[in-house]
């Protein structure tokens, strides 16, 4: 097993541009932190205006032989990088606990979570398929193609940092375009580390680049609006992906936005409340609750509500707090101190509106950025923690009557990313299926993500889909060409 100094020892500590790792013009740097201690991890390039316009050089440069390259030539460089990531998954998991914060365990899941997308768009690579066909009047023949979109800058945020970042790249690479890549400030190393397994992989230079930078909207803003860009994919909060869509706006890019969600998880009367219980401790704690598929508001039936927030709270009350490279941590610490102070300012906002704190609801002392694991009955409407995306160990569960006012609270927010619904009775589930207003949902389950599946959301959660057969499209113009009919 590696150690803690080992593996940062590792890690490359410059930009990533054309191939090659290089200082930063800035001659600044960014301390990473380990969110549990507080203590610098290392020191790493802070990139410049300057240097991002060097990387969309290097992206452009590559960008013609790259897409001309065969797809099964880029599909296996995608399965090598599989491959040794398999091979690495220890140190993968190791890096994201120290950088993120998350339990060892669940850093493990986000390895092979992540790979997943490697493999799966290394086979999507070579399925890319057109269209050849008359057309109805029997005049011409149609001809169906699709070539990459071209360049593309990729911002990734900090609470999956190797899953954002596999996401994004591997259909990149898989439809053959370039690259430029900005991870998040707080959790950098992994995109880092992970370029690095790319080059072993054998991905050509200037094919992907990385850029860290603690000047994001500085650096981000030439690159967008840089007329050799064709494609911006971004994952983070609303405000931020609507920011970017304005600057988009100016070159017609092409954008994929995944960004906040407030997902409803509604249990039913019928439901089976052992797997109700089980799901739902998923999909709130998981990853310490920072995700954007986290589950947000409870909406219980009135009749089961306090069953199942005594089952909660009993199983929520034995979770160990600590730094997650402890095994039997479930509970890591927030990404930083803001993060521990919204979550205050949340709980504490719904107990002043009547809501009981069951068990957690305080901050916990430092060293380090925890937060108790909280369950909250009695949540009423009109509550912060109902309207703003949580982003941590917090369950508020508040109460329903009838199916009606299930969807009626489910629905009655901005976001649109994804829903749970627990329910034995499947006409209601179908029911439930068509009338909540979010691009994914899990019936019965509490964890939905999967590579070969189409992630995103309606409303203001984003637009675009990663992962699935739609995911490479993503990356992918769509020509048509009419020729004659040779017959005619």
């Amino acid at each position: 097993m590696i150690t803690e100094a080992e593996l940062l020892a590792k890690i490359p500590n410059r930009l990533y541009i054309g191939g090659q790792w290089v200082e930063s013009t800035s001659g600044r740097t960014i301390d990473v932190l380990d969110p549990a201690t507080g203590n610098v991890l290392m020191s790493i390039a802070d990139a410049s205006v300057s240097d991002g316009a060097l990387a969309m050089d290097a992206a452009d440069a590559a960008q013609a032989s790259w897409g001309a390259t065969p797809a099964r030539v880029r599909g296996e460089i995608l399965r090598r990088a599989f491959d040794l990531l398999q091979e690495r998954k220890e140190e993968f998991a190791l890096l994201m606990t120290l950088e993120m914060g998350k339990p060892l365990a669940e850093a493990r899941g986000e390895v092979a979570y992540g790979g997943e997308f490697l493999r799966w768009f290394s086979e999507e690579a070579v399925r890319i398929s057109g269209h050849y066909g008359n057309n109805p009047e029997g005049t011409g023949t149609m001809i169906v193609t699709h070539r990459p979109v071209g360049p593309s800058f990729l911002i990734t945020p900090w609470n999956f940092p190797l899953a954002m970042a596999t996401r994004k790249i591997a259909p990149a690479i898989a439809a053959g375009c370039t690259a430029v890549i900005k991870p998040a400030e707080l959790t950098p190393l992994t995109t880092l580390y992970f370029a690095q397994l790319l080059e072993d992989a054998g991905l050509p230079a200037g094919v992907v680049n990385v850029i860290t930078t603690s000047t994001s909207a500085a650096v981000s803003a030439p690159i967008i609006a840089d007329p050799r860009l064709r494609k911006l994919s971004f994952t983070g909060s609303t405000s931020v992906g609507i920011a970017l869509l304005k600057q988009a706006a100016d070159g017609v890019l092409r954008t994929s936005m995944e960004l906040g969600g407030n997902a409803p998880f509604v249990v039913f009367a019928d439901a089976d409340l052992d797997k109700a219980v089980e799901g739902a401790l998923l999909a709130k704690f998981r990853n310490i609750g920072e995700a954007c598929t986290a589950a947000n508001r409870f909406i219980v039936h009135e009749s089961i509500a306090e069953e199942f927030a005594a089952r909660v709270t009993a199983a929520v009350s034995e979770f160990l707090i600590g730094r997650g490279t402890d095994d039997a941590v479930r509970i890591g610490p927030l990404i930083n101190a803001a993060a521990v102070t919204k979550a205050a300012d949340l709980v504490n906002d719904a107990v002043s509106r009547g809501a009981t704190v069951r068990t957690g609801g305080s901050k916990v002392d430092g060293p380090g950025t925890f937060f108790q694991p909280t369950v909250l009955t009695g949540v009423v409407a009109g509550s912060d923690i109902l309207r703003e995306e949580i982003f941590g160990p917090v369950l508020a569960i508040t109460t329903f009557t009838d199916e009606a006012d299930a969807v009626a609270k489910a629905n009655d927010t901005q976001y649109g990313l994804v829903s749970y619904v627990y329910t034995r009775d499947l006409a209601r589930g179908q029911r439930m299926i068509e009338s909540l207003a979010t691009g994914m949902m899990g019936l019965n389950v509490g964890v939905i993500s999967n590579a070969a599946a189409p992630f995103g959301g309606v409303k203001q959660s984003g637009m675009g889909r990663e992962g699935g057969a739609q995911g490479i499209h993503e990356y992918l113009e769509t020509k048509y060409t009419m020729t004659p009919n040779a017959f005619a």
